[in-house]
């Protein structure tokens, strides 16, 4: 049963009435380009067949209460200050105080919330605030466009949250394209389409293991570019070159850093012309220099991701293969000749184990995935 279908008969299980509207936003996935979104550079995911659902109807008073059948309740009234310090009602609360500071008429409501995202790295929480806002923004008989969509629920991370992402998550989970790639440039947010051939699929390696992202180095290195950046008296690594970088004279892990950045936004910018060219042996290759960069130079990789990605690139049909996500855990990704893929796949499965230096808490998976349509509403069938 489609996760849009659960969410409404949660909902009418619970309030005895079918929801008005159902958000849906997908996850992602990010083919290259990590580290670079904070940095204005360039990025290359797509949105994901596993989502989130928020399932809604109004209510008579200036309440939210929401329910995750995986996390629970979370209630809060929106005329005060919400008392809720963690868990997911903080996603809620902020795309609600977020869009009513746009604009948009933000009334009580009752939501349901449901989603199929599997593992971490795969962007769950971005997915959960672009489906709520698009549900939110729906009921308040609105539009938004996906850039500001994306822009307020970059502003919950930042404000709410409290770790200071870049907006790669947010824009792919409201603007991704059926069969496409999309590069984004996080200065202008301009986005470029670029069909995926038939000729491959590409894998996520769920290695089961997780990380706290607030508690992650992440914030050590966005600090580390932002100051080879002051260095080179340029506003982000966007406008810096591989020559200053060399030439700086910056702390030799920050140098490691910069480098990274730069590098990728380079390899980026070409991985996107390989996907227009149908060239996806150079694809596979950018991916692979990626995932060297962002072990040796970024030191982000984490040895269960590392093991998944060594393993995958000695299976045959595999064209390439790189952690995704911030790193340290979580997942991989593999491009994989489509021929190839089922084999490929059960061989990961049957072959898998994480290091133990770095143990699974949840079992491996690995899911073969296409690009989806980004965040939209539903209207339930009475």
């Amino acid at each position: 049963m489609a996760i849009v279908d659960v969410a409404v008969s949660m909902h009418a299980d619970r309030l005895g009435t079918t929801p008005t509207l159902v958000g849906v936003a997908p996850g992602r996935v990010n083919l290259i380009g990590e580290h670079t979104d904070y940095n204005d550079g360039f990025v290359f995911p797509m949105a994901i067949p596993f989502g989130t659902s928020v399932a809604v109807s109004p209510r008579p008073d200036r309440r939210v209460v929401g329910y995750s059948a995986r996390f629970g309740t979370t209630e809060f009234d929106l005329d005060n200050e919400p008392t809720i310090t963690d868990g997911w009602g903080r996603y809620l609360h902020g795309m609600a105080r977020m869009l009513a500071d746009h604009g948009v008429e933000v009334g009580g409501f009752d939501a349901t919330v449901v989603s199929d995202i599997p593992g971490s790295s795969l962007s769950s929480s971005a997915a959960l605030e672009m489906a709520s806002g698009m549900a939110i923004v729906a009921l308040g008989s609105t539009s938004i466009s996906p850039v500001d969509l994306a822009r307020l629920g970059q502003r919950v991370e930042h404000e709410v949250i409290g770790v200071p992402v870049g907006i790669m998550d947010q824009l792919i989970s409201a603007a991704g394209v059926q069969g496409s790639a999309t590069l984004i440039d996080c200065r202008s947010l301009q986005l470029r389409r670029a069909a995926l051939p038939d000729s491959v699929r590409v894998v996520v390696l769920d290695t089961g293991t997780r990380r706290g992202l607030v508690d992650s180095e992440y914030a050590h290195r966005r600090a580390a570019c932002e100051r080879v950046a002051a260095a080179l008296g340029v506003q982000t690594l966007r406008d810096a070159n591989l020559e200053q970088v060399a030439r700086i004279g910056v702390d030799p892990i920050d140098r490691r850093r910069a480098h990274h950045v730069v590098s990728e936004n380079e390899r980026t910018l070409a991985a996107a012309d390989a996907v227009d060219a149908g060239d996806v042996v150079s694809l596979g290759r950018l991916m692979d220099e990626s995932h060297e960069s962002l072990h040796l130079d970024f030191e982000v990789t984490g040895p269960a991701p590392h093991a998944a990605v060594e393993l995958a690139r000695t299976l045959e049909g595999c064209l390439g293969a790189r952690m995704t996500g911030a790193g340290f855990a979580g997942a991989a990704i593999a491009l994989v000749e489509t021929p190839a893929v089922e084999a490929f796949v059960d061989t990961m499965t049957e072959r898998f184990e994480a290091p133990s230096d770095q143990p699974s808490i949840e079992p491996p998976a690995f899911h073969v995935v296409w690009p989806v349509q980004g965040a939209h509403v539903v209207q339930p069938s009475a």
